[in-house]
This record gives structure tokens, sequence and C-alpha cells, in this order.
């Protein structure tokens, strides 16, 4: 019979700050009642329904999907499940995450098409394999073996907002805009939903979940950047960027710039600075102010050197305290815990963002 290898002095001597901090951070007293959620704007509704799961016993981690289902359902939200908007050829590809902070187990979805939950898929690629991420059209075979219905995901608004971008892409392609199309009233409720100066912006649900003994768990739900590459993958489905937990800690997830998150590796970063002892809006801000130190080619930047795209970071610590911070302001997070109505806050942030003319 083989020994393992052992762990040398050095190691030990390495490890023992890591360990007294972590140690030093769960003996904190709790500051807030828990179960708590956080999640971003467009989970109001999700975070209560988190929150009332968790009351009634469900694990964080399934609590977060049960939140997160709610708004994949929901045609009215174009950045998630059904109807939101596709990739440039006009197919609906939806990514999503969990992760449990007790078993540091995960699950993972990415281009999958034709299932409206791609968050309960990825549950269940974290119940039912071994592995962690599954993408494209492996992704929808292993829904499909597990029961989940195949829908056509693209709802008339959709293709009409897509449609509308894909018409006015460009000035020297083959499509010609309708000069009607803005009189459209779902042209009208995107424009004056997302503007028009930027016509990409992007939307995901992000939720972040501690119950009453300290279990965490987290859910990252998303269509992507609105008429992407067919087959981007953005931070959302990708374990440590679009969202982390640990049991130990807590847990945090994004939205916004995907590609600017999937560099500093934001949400692992953020738990990693809550274990060291930061605030969950401070450990937030800290990991921002990496991403604007990553932030190096030109294009990405504005005329003063700052990104020009925005990232939002959510957090809870196991003694459920929540924080979120974005690169620029004006920004707001959702926030639900036992005995409290859910409520929108404003998120701390870097940068002023510059008022739009008239």
């Amino acid at each position: 019979m083989t020994q393992g290898k052992g762990v040398n002095r050095r190691e030990v001597l390495v490890a023992i700050p890591t360990l007294a901090a972590a140690q030093a951070f769960r003996g904190l007293p709790r500051q807030e009642p828990t179960p708590v959620a956080v999640a971003s704007s467009n989970g109001l509704k999700a975070v209560e329904e988190a929150v009332r799961r968790m009351e009634a016993g469900v694990l964080p981690v399934e609590a977060a999907v049960a939140g997160v289902s709610l708004v994949e359902e929901d045609p009215e939200d174009v950045t998630v499940g059904y109807g939101g908007l596709p990739n440039e050829d006009g197919v609906v590809q939806l990514d999503a995450a969990v992760m449990d902070g007790v078993t540091m187990r995960a699950g993972a979805v990415a281009a999958l098409e034709g299932i409206k939950h791609p968050s309960q898929v990825a549950l269940t690629v974290m119940r039912r394999t071994t592995r962690v991420l599954l993408v494209g059209a492996g992704a929808k075979k292993f829904a499909l073996a597990h029961g989940f219905k195949e829908e056509n995901l693209l709802t008339e608004r959709a293709r009409k907002i897509w449609l509308y971008w894909k018409e006015n892409a460009a000035t020297n392609d083959d499509w010609l805009p309708d000069p009607k199309a803005v009189e459209d009233p779902d042209i009208r409720w995107f424009i004056e939903k997302h503007g028009d100066s930027y016509f990409r912006p992007t939307g995901t649900i992000h939720l972040s979940a501690v119950d009453a003994q300290g279990r965490v768990g987290c859910c990252t739900t998303t269509s992507g950047l609105f008429f992407k590459l067919s087959g981007r993958v953005g931070d959302s489905p990708l374990v440590g960027c679009g969202l982390y937990c640990d049991s130990e800690v807590g847990s945090a997830g994004a939205t916004g710039h995907g590609e600017s998150n999937i560099i500093v590796v934001g949400a692992h970063t953020v738990v990693e600075f809550m274990r060291q002892g930061k605030t969950p809006e401070e450990a937030c801000l800290a990991t921002l102010e990496r991403v604007v130190r990553a932030t190096r080619e030109p294009y990405l930047k504005d005329p003063q050197g700052r990104p020009k795209n925005n990232l939002i970071l959510y957090a809870v610590n196991v003694h459920g305290e929540v924080g979120a911070a974005s690169i620029w302001s004006g920004t707001k997070y959702a926030v639900a815990r036992k005995g409290r109505p859910a409520e929108l806050r404003e998120c701390a942030y870097l940068f002023v963002r510059p008022k739009r003319s008239p």
C-alpha cells in the first residue's frame, strides 16, 4: 500500500494565515437575519421566492434556481430564458450555472437552444452527473433525456427587435431598414427601456442565497449579449466568473460585460476578498478596481481611459451581510430577507456615469 505525499513545513506555514483568516471570518457575529437573497435588479420577485423557499427548508442552491426560473419564463424580460433576445442569426442561445457552497459542486450549460429553463438544466447537470459544463447540442440532448420540453423561445417581440437591429446594423449590407419600424410598440418599448445609442445592451440575472444555517448557493442565467456571435459564451455559465460560492465565506455573482469579468475571474475574486475580511460591498469594489486595471485595449476605454462597458457584482456573506457594486453609477440590485419586504438598493460604484446629451 502506498502512502500519500506528506505536507512539508513550508506548505504548513503558507496555509496557516489562510486557515486563520477563514476561522476568524466564520467566528464573526451574524449581522443580519437570514435567510437572505441578493440579485440583479430584475430579480425582485426572484429574491422573494428564494427566501420563501429557504424558509420552507429548501437548500439555497435550489431556492436560487426557483427564484430565477420566474424570470426565465417571463417574456417581458428579454435578457433571459423565454423571450430572451437572440444571437445575430436570430437563434436564442441560453447559458446558466449553479453552485452549492456546501458540497462545492456545480453544474452549467452553454449555448443551449430550445429549453426555457437553462438554470434547471444546470442544476440537473450538478445533481445527475460527475461533470460541470455541457454545451450546445450535447446540453440539449442531456436536457431532453431528463424530460425537459423543447420549445420555440423566440417571441414575436424578440423577433421584431432582432430584425430592427439586423436592418440597422450597417449601411452597406443587403438589409433595408423599415422607416416605420420605430412606430412599432415593441420597438418603442425596447428603445425606451434600453436606449438606442448603443443597441447591444447586456442582460442577465444572478441570485445568491444564504439560509438560516449559513449554507450558501447561487445561480446565474442569461440569453447573453444581445445579437451575439453564434456560439458566443460569456461569463454567466463559467464557475468562478459569473458565480461562485463557498459556505465558509459567502456567495457572489455578476451581470454586465462578461468578457471583462472572465479576465479577472470576478465572482471567485469577490469571495476571496470576503474571505480576507472585506464586506461584500468592499469585495465587489476591490474586484472592479482589478477590472479597471485589466482593461488595457484602447477600444474598450473611453477618452478618460475608463472602461466603456459596465460590470455589476453582487455578494452576500455567511453572516447575512449583502452588497453590490458597478463600474458606472446608476445601477440597482435586489435584496430580500426573512421578515422584510424585497427592495431595490443603489449599487456602490467607481465612476459617475456621464449624463446623456439632450
